[in-house]
């Protein structure tokens, strides 16, 4: 019996186009791409070219103009709780603890109070946060807060973890140490993901393959198969003369797409 190979995540031929007529400014266009189960990817390219309107569509905040988003072979028509999206912006609600942050999605979801409870304890345990589930959002460091986060959307058991330069609003030094921390949760879960950033580095470090999108309207320029072995918890790697070579190749590919005026 032949068994048809099936994408966790396809993406077909998709454009979206803000306002109309000579008005309209394309954003994405006819950008198509598969990601396997379990695959980490990271979508690269230069500002404005439609990373962000990318994951919106994924995630059913956004409605493509044309073209299509499947997961497991369905197709995307709304939010749901198969995908989970992790905010640069932190997107915690002020008024509420990080425990109640993190049930939120449980809450929509009808799980019961303990089922919550338990669940909210289990992810505040395992991104460092155990002494901070009754804690506020203001109590909070920036990389605190990009934790919960996180916690808030693996809480709900998504098919695909969504994240939206997760840590651009982060100093360095943090940034460094939420990579790691991400890298550690992800080999705990191992869960389909879509990583927007623009640094590359991290895009190097964290992901599978690299798709670097063309300046706007964004297209799929290259993908570029990362070659190291997980997990990859020793940030040393980044100082390895294979990592510098990619870093250099990746780089040589947006300077090109810089360097081009955007087309409006």
């Amino acid at each position: 019996m032949h068994v048809q190979w099936m994408a966790r995540l396809s993406v077909e031929n998709l454009t979206k186009i803000y306002g109309s007529g000579e008005e309209g400014v394309t954003a994405l266009d006819d950008v198509s791409l598969t990601v396997e189960d379990e695959e980490f990817i990271s979508i690269l390219g230069p500002s404005g070219c439609g990373k962000s309107t990318f994951l919106r569509i994924i995630d059913g905040l956004l409605d493509p103009t044309s073209g299509r988003v499947l997961i497991d072979g369905e197709e995307v028509t709304g939010s749901g709780q198969d995908r989970g999206m992790v905010f640069q912006s932190f997107n915690l609600f002020p008024w509420r603890t990080v425990r109640e942050n993190i049930e939120f999605g449980l809450e929509t979801g009808e799980v019961g109070k303990e089922d919550r409870r338990r669940i909210s304890q289990e992810f505040i345990d395992m991104v460092g946060l155990t002494d901070f589930g009754d804690a506020y959002p203001k109590e909070l460091s920036g990389g605190m807060q990009q934790r919960v986060g996180l916690a808030r959307a693996l809480a709900i058991d998504p098919e695909i973890l969504l994240m939206d330069e997760p840590f651009g609003a982060l100093d360095a030094q943090t940034r460094e140490l939420m990579q790691t921390e991400l890298l550690r949760i992800w080999s705990e879960h191992q869960k389909t993901s879509v990583f927007v950033t623009h640094d590359i580095e991290e895009a190097i470090f964290l992901s599978d393959r690299v798709v670097v999108l063309t300046a706007r309207p964004g297209r799929i320029l290259e993908i570029v198969d990362v070659p190291f072995d997980r997990p990859r918890f020793d940030r040393d790697l980044k100082s390895t003369q294979k990592f510098g070579e990619l870093r250099d190749e990746i780089w040589g590919l947006l300077f090109q797409e810089e360097e081009q005026p955007a087309s409006v």
